[in-house]
Formats: structure tokens, C-alpha cells, sequence
């Protein structure tokens, strides 16, 4: 499980290794461009709440911390994460896929 801190919380959002290369990517570019976005996901079954929502901007910090190297990066899934996070929803994931041909035959990525 791979860690996203965002803002100066030290407590981590964990999110799957795989998944978490793969929004590295898509953030690290949209932040690259100036441009702002949220990133919402759905919670695991052992945690409250349902679904958590992030505002992404290049002001706020940001640390991707991944416990595995050897990450493939699929070139769909990175399209259609970043095609969520053009939509007026923005980007919404599911924490609970984390194997990438599971990511892009469950949807993963809910694009409005």
C-alpha cells in the first residue's frame, strides 16, 4: 500500500501501489500545466465515511510515497485518468482495485 500525503497532514492517504504510480503521473502533469482539479475516491470497506475529496492545486503540497519500485504503468489507464480528471466531476477512484487489468475492466475511473 503506497502513500499520497497531501497538504501539511502527516497522516497519509493510502492508496494501492498501482494505482498510486498511475495518479502520480496524471497529477505530477495536470500540476505541471497549472492546472487545478479534485481527486475523490471511495473508501475501503474497514474505513468510515464512504468517499473523500481532495482539492489538487500546485500550491499544496504534495508527496507520493510508493513501498514497491517496479510499478507498470498502463498507457490506457493513464488516459482515461486523465480524462476524468478534465470532467466537471473531476477524478474519482476506487481504492479497492489495484490490479491493473482490474482497473480497466471494473472502471475504476468514473469519468462524468
Amino acid at each position: 500500500m503506497g502513500h499520497l500525503y497531501y497538504g501539511n497532514s502527516a497522516e497519509p492517504i493510502e492508496i494501492p501501489d498501482q494505482l498510486l504510480a498511475h495518479l502520480r503521473v496524471v497529477v505530477a502533469t495536470k500540476l505541471r500545466r497549472n492546472e487545478s482539479f479534485t481527486l475523490s475516491w471511495h473508501h475501503l470497506e474497514d474505513i468510515p465515511g464512504g468517499i473523500s475529496t481532495i482539492w489538487l492545486q500546485p500550491s499544496i503540497p504534495l508527496r507520493f510515497v510508493l513501498h514497491s519500485e517496479a510499478q507498470v504503468i498502463d498507457k490506457e489507464i493513464l488516459e482515461r485518468l486523465a480524462t476524468a480528471s478534465n470532467s466537471s466531476r473531476g477524478l474519482t477512484v476506487d481504492l479497492d482495485m489495484f490490479d491493473t487489468r482490474e482497473l480497466v475492466e471494473s472502471s475504476i475511473v468514473r469519468a462524468a
